[in-house]
């Protein structure tokens, strides 16, 4: 899994800031307070991070059950909360594989939560960069079959790439390595929506905390170019694909869409 490095504490870390707001308790004061501190400007990010991970889900149930996904590369995944990937995968298909990709050492320490699987599936690890595709690829076939359609799933990963061109050839490189039939979901925040969640996220990322940059839906859109997309398209995340009837559209954008 790699080497751990130290856990700074007295900083603002957005993994444990995103935990904080989803009501978990794997994060310090320095983050309840950069937490309390956004919530203050823009009391509506508690919203975004719980309909991420709800978008999240639906989007997993739409792959295991329409698409027939049964192999998932979840890179940036972040801290473990409550339905985490391999959960809902296998909870719907059990024999389920997850590769989970992050190279920050505090969800290293957590990655044993990660790793629990069904005996007919499997989880695994890897402690890599988003910035290195080809190495996640090699890692992940340790446990997936390359030959086999894969879900690539980046949810709030991409706004913390400052050059957008650069997030669309990290997003082509790792679907690069991938078959036909292989699907992308991506989800992140999204600019020119709501003027407070741009200027909290701006006020955040002055912070000296890792900067996560808020993207054009246009931008966001970018990341699917090629790609065959799934109804509804490019989307405020509570409107894809809702379990509830007429959701109200937030700073979050994302989609799905398969790989010809």
């Amino acid at each position: 899994m790699g080497r751990m490095t130290e856990i700074d504490t007295s900083v603002p870390h957005s993994a444990r800031i995103w935990n904080y707001w989803l009501g978990g308790k794997d994060n310090y004061p320095a983050d309840e307070l950069a937490g309390d501190a956004y919530t203050a400007v823009f009391p509506g990010i508690s919203t975004i991070a719980r309909s991420s991970r709800a978008f999240l889900r639906r989007s997993i149930r739409y792959l295991v059950q329409e698409a027939g996904i049964r192999q998932f590369l979840d890179v940036g995944s972040g801290l473990p909360t409550v339905d985490n990937t391999h959960e809902v995968a296998q909870r719907l298909a059990p024999e389920s594989k997850i590769v989970y990709v992050d190279n920050d050492p505090l969800v290293l320490a957590h990655a044993r939560t990660l790793l629990t699987s069904t005996p007919e599936g499997a989880t695994a690890y890897e402690d890599l960069s988003l910035f290195e595709p080809e190495r996640i690829l090699e890692a992940a076939a340790r446990t997936l079959d390359p030959a086999r359609p894969t879900a690539l799933i980046l949810s709030g990963i991409l706004g913390h790439v400052a050059d957008h061109d650069q997030a669309r050839e990290l997003v082509r490189r790792l679907l690069e390595g991938l078959p036909s039939g292989s699907h992308l979901s991506v989800n992140d925040g999204s600019r020119g929506t709501d003027p407070d969640y741009e200027q909290a996220q701006d006020t955040y990322n002055e912070s000296g905390a890792v900067p996560y940059f808020l993207r054009p839906v246009d931008q966001i859109a970018a990341y699917f170019e090629g790609l065959e997309l799934v109804d509804p398209g490019v989307v405020s995340v509570p409107l894809w694909r809702p379990d509830v009837p007429d959701p109200d559209p937030i700073g979050q954008h994302g989609g799905l869409a398969r790989k010809p």
